[in-house]
């Protein structure tokens, strides 16, 4: 019985010892593992990662800038933009959230110094809105002041007819917004019903728009496309005006030039039968309104065509319509 006793004890020894080495043989293994280089110097990781972002392949790109993150000797600025890159990669391709969100949120507590804090913040909200934690993203946007103060409007004068967060709208900026429009559709916004409708529809573009600047579409290649656009067109309807303003402006005439053009285009203004036959002609003074507008429409025109055959001219404009035949 005591021989068997001190085979056993014998072997539990062996055990242990044998347990002890593989444990010692394992942390040799990782020390040297851990000592090893990366296989890619530090500039072909980085253009790997990009080679698969630019290839759609977003799940491998993201391997490896996790992987440049973890195994490269990188400053704090470059750790935040390569985070960032990551949590843009979940955001904009993958659409995971989560995974995004807790990108953003490694760079604004890990890298408070870093510039991206500002567009981090902006996106974190993002993230909460997208995930339906809008009272979150509301919270967010409270306590880090993500947005720029500089896009916040100021009110104008008036009674507070409602508020979106902090900001108050008023009597005057509803009649501001409405005197934006084109006359004949500010014409059709006349009662208290039709201006509530315009207040809610001008709260919801504001909404679409504060969640689109935060999901950073202001820096979309079709929207900034869309904005010169639309920045050309504007300039180039507010010299039109001025130039027409100054040419055709009723005040520019007298009552005797309406009068003259009314004389020369009488039939117009003729009253006629089914057959085309003038029933009765209206004196000037009965018409004198419908008048003048036609005549500064047409003074208009004509300003509008000779301001384009300047234009054409000093710009040395050749048009081939032999091409469209």
């Amino acid at each position: 019985m005591k021989k068997s006793g001190s085979k056993i004890l014998a072997k539990s020894k062996m055990f242990r010892l044998f347990f002890i080495f593989l444990f010692l043989l394992g942390a040799v293994l990782t020390g040297c593992q851990k000592s090893q280089k990366p296989l890619l110097s530090k500039e072909q990781k980085r253009e790997l990662a990009n080679v698969f972002y630019n290839q759609q392949l977003y799940p491998q790109a993201i391997h490896e800038y996790e992987d440049y993150l973890q195994n490269y000797q990188l400053d704090g600025n470059e750790s935040a933009n390569i985070s960032y890159m990551i949590a843009n990669i979940y955001f904009d391709r993958l659409h995971d959230y989560e995974n995004a969100l807790a990108y953003y949120l490694k760079i604004k507590y890990l890298y408070p110094e870093s510039n991206l804090q500002t567009e981090v913040g902006k996106k974190i909200v993002a993230c909460l809105e997208r995930m339906k934690r809008s009272t979150d993203a509301q919270q967010v946007i409270e306590q880090t002041a993500a947005l720029d103060e500089s896009q916040k409007k100021e009110s104008k004068p008036g009674e507070v007819i409602a508020e979106i967060g902090e900001r108050k709208i008023t009597t005057g900026d509803l009649q501001y917004e409405i005197n934006q429009l084109p006359v004949y559709v500010r014409d059709q916004i006349k009662t208290p019903q039709q201006r509530l409708e315009f207040l809610k529809n001008y709260i919801a573009q504001e909404l679409l728009y504060d969640s689109a600047k935060r999901k950073g579409l202001d820096k979309d290649k079709e929207v900034r496309a869309g904005v010169a656009q639309a920045e050309r067109s504007l300039m180039a309807q507010k010299l039109l005006q001025e130039e027409i303003e100054k040419e055709a402006n009723l005040q520019n005439y007298t009552n005797a030039d309406v009068e003259l053009y009314f004389k020369a285009n009488k039939e117009k203004y003729a009253e006629k039968d089914k057959n085309g036959k003038i029933k009765k002609a209206p004196s000037f003074e009965e018409v004198k309104d419908r008048v003048a507008k036609d005549f500064i429409q047409e003074k208009q025109q004509a300003a509008y065509q000779a301001l384009v055959e300047r234009l054409m001219k000093a710009e040395q404009v050749r048009i081939y319509e032999n091409k469209f035949k």
